[in-house]
C-alpha cells in the first residue's frame, strides 16, 4: 500500500472506509466483549502496582506478543521514511491516554471508570467527522451514539454510589476517553500507510521508557508485589487486551469505518456486567438487560444502511 497519509495539511489523500459487516461486527463484538474485563482488571492490578509500573508491564507483556507474531508473519518491523514523526505523535497521544486512565481508575470505581472512559465513541465521531470525508455524521449516526451510551449509563448506574471516588478521578478517567477517542482516529489514518503490526509495535516500543522513567521518579519506594490476583490481572491486560484485541483491532481499522466500529464497543461495559453475574455471582439486574436493548438500537441506528 503506497498510498500517503499527511495529518494536519490540506493534503487529505483518500481512506479506506467500508461498512463493517458480518465477520467484521462479529470480531468486533467479541473484542468490546474481551475488552469489559479490562478496567476491573486495572483496578485488581492497583491494590499491588502503582499505576505506571502496572502499565509499564502490562505493556511489556504486550510487546512481547505483537513482536512474536508479526516476527511469525514475517511482517518488516524496520521503519521507513517518515513514518519516525508520525509513530511519535500516536506514542504521546496513546501515554497521555494510559497515564490518566490508570490514575484516573485509581481515584474512582470501576464503575464510573467505565462510564466515563465509555464517552470515547462520541470523540471519535467529533474527530473522524473532521478529518475522515466519508465518516461525516449524520442525525441517525449521533442519535445512535447517544441511545447507546445511554444504555450503558443505565447498566452501570446502580453502582455508581458504590466505594470511594473523587472528581479528579472521574475528569481524569473523562480525558483519558477524549484521547482514545484521538487514538483510534489518528491510528485509522496511519495505518493507511504504515502496517498495522509495525505500528503497534514502535508506538509500544517509544512507550515503554516513559512508563518506566515515570515510575522510577514518581512511584519509587512504592509498595509492589506479585499475587495470584495481579498476576492474573497483569496476563488479561497484556496478553488479551494488549496483545490479542491490540492486533485485531488495528488490522480492522485499517480498512473498516472507525465512527460505526467504536459504536460496537458501547457493548463492552454490559460485558464487565456479566462477567461479575458469571464468575462473581453478582445479581443480573433488570438495569443489564434494558441497557442491553439501548445499546442494541444505538447499534443498529450508526450502522443502518440508506
Amino acid at each position: 500500500m503506497n498510498k500517503k497519509e499527511t495529518i494536519g495539511t490540506s493534503s487529505r489523500p483518500a481512506v479506506i472506509s467500508e461498512e463493517p459487516r458480518g465477520k467484521i461486527i462479529a470480531l468486533a463484538l467479541l473484542l468490546a466483549f474481551l475488552w469489559g474485563g479490562n478496567s476491573p482488571s486495572i483496578k485488581v492490578g492497583l491494590q499491588d502496582f502503582p499505576p505506571m509500573a502496572l502499565a509499564f508491564f502490562r505493556f511489556v507483556i504486550g510487546l512481547v506478543i505483537i513482536g512474536g507474531w508479526s516476527l511469525f508473519r514475517r511482517v518488516s518491523l524496520g521503519l521507513r521514511p517518515g513514518e519516525l514523526p508520525r509513530l511519535l505523535l500516536l506514542t504521546a497521544i496513546f501515554i497521555l491516554q494510559i497515564i490518566t486512565l490508570n490514575t484516573g481508575t485509581l481515584f474512582t470505581t470501576a464503575s464510573r471508570s467505565t462510564i466515563f472512559i465509555n464517552v470515547y465513541p462520541f470523540f471519535t465521531a467529533i474527530f473522524a467527522h473532521l478529518w475522515i470525508p466519508a465518516e461525516r455524521l449524520s442525525i441517525p449516526k449521533t442519535l445512535g451514539i447517544i441511545v447507546a451510551f445511554s444504555g450503558v449509563f443505565v447498566t452501570v448506574a446502580p453502582n455508581l454510589g458504590n466505594g470511594e471516588t473523587s472528581i479528579l478521578g472521574d475528569i481524569l478517567v473523562l480525558v483519558s476517553g477524549c484521547f482514545l477517542g484521538l487514538r483510534v482516529v489518528v491510528t485509522k489514518l496511519l495505518v493507511q500507510s504504515i502496517h498495522p503490526y509495525r505500528l503497534l509495535v514502535w508506538y509500544l516500543s517509544l512507550s515503554l521508557p516513559c512508563y518506566g522513567i515515570i515510575s522510577f521518579l514518581l512511584e519509587r519506594g512504592e509498595p509492589m508485589q506479585l499475587t495470584l490476583s495481579s498476576a492474573a490481572a497483569l496476563l488479561y491486560q497484556g496478553g488479551v487486551i494488549a496483545g490479542f484485541c491490540f492486533l485485531a483491532w488495528t488490522s480492522i481499522l485499517e480498512r473498516y469505518s472507525a465512527s460505526k466500529l467504536v459504536v460496537l464497543f458501547f457493548a463492552t461495559p454490559l460485558s464487565g456486567v456479566l462477567f461479575s453475574h458469571l464468575f462473581l455471582g453478582d445479581e443480573l439486574t433488570i438495569s443489564l438487560l434494558g441497557g442491553a436493548a439501548l445499546v442494541a438500537a444505538g447499534i443498529y441506528l450508526v450502522n443502518m444502511r440508506g
